[in-house]
């Protein structure tokens, strides 16, 4: 026998509160939760995309901050599904036995903490540093996430808090040394074949066309 962490004495009311809610929500509102909730991280991975596609035309420090955004991202995951090792805490819906919108994971899915909310989290905090204007967009996309992981009965309320802590932390924790030194480290870049991941084509050719001219671009 597996020994197992049961959650429910922390804020199992507050999880059955919203589940309760959730059956007596019109469908259509049910559906559209699931869904993002099933889907919606593809959203970060369209924001990530856009952050890099946007800061190729700031500079090539930006640019390279973007392009580490997907690391810090699977960082988070590795250090929560450590987490969810040692935790190993059984999901709400096998502790407390009611009836959810997404069908109650098999024992062994542990639940502590959410996975979703760790990946949409450090998505957004890392995107941050990139774009304030497409990271105040992911992080209430991600408060959206961790609301939704609760709401269709996958994990308690403390599961998705500790999985946006651990996002957040892990994405700061890569973002922020490397944002220090992101120019310097960019410009070396650009002699290799990473320029065109760093610099957009426009902005390659005004930075050329100025070491041509023997003149600062």
């Amino acid at each position: 026998m597996t020994y197992a962490f049961d959650g429910a004495p922390i804020d199992g009311w507050a999880y059955r509160d919203v589940v309760d809610l959730a059956r007596r929500t019109p469908s259509w509102l049910d559906s559209l939760v699931s869904a993002w909730s099933t889907y919606g991280l593809g959203v970060f991975a369209v924001l990530m995309v856009l952050a890099w596609w946007r800061a190729r035309r700031t500079g090539s420090g930006a640019a390279l901050l973007a392009l580490v955004v997907p690391l810090s991202v699977v960082l988070a995951y590795a250090a929560n599904s450590v987490l969810k090792l040692l935790v190993r805490e059984d999901r709400p819906c096998q502790s407390l036995h009611v009836v959810t919108l997404e069908a109650c994971p098999a024992p062994g899915d542990w639940s502590f903490p959410s996975n979703h909310t760790a990946i949409a989290a450090a998505a957004a905090v890392a995107v941050f540093f990139v774009s304030r204007r497409i990271g105040y967009v992911a992080l209430v996309a991600s408060a959206a996430m961790a609301v939704s992981r609760v709401w269709v009965g996958a994990h308690y309320p403390h599961d998705v808090v500790a999985g946006f802590v651990v996002g957040a932390l892990v994405a700061s924790a890569t973002m922020i040394p490397l944002s220090r030194h992101s120019d310097a480290l960019a410009h070396r870049l650009q002699a290799t074949r990473l320029r065109p991941l760093l610099v957009a084509s426009t902005t390659a050719g005004r930075d050329t066309a100025a070491e041509r001219a023997g003149t600062p671009a």
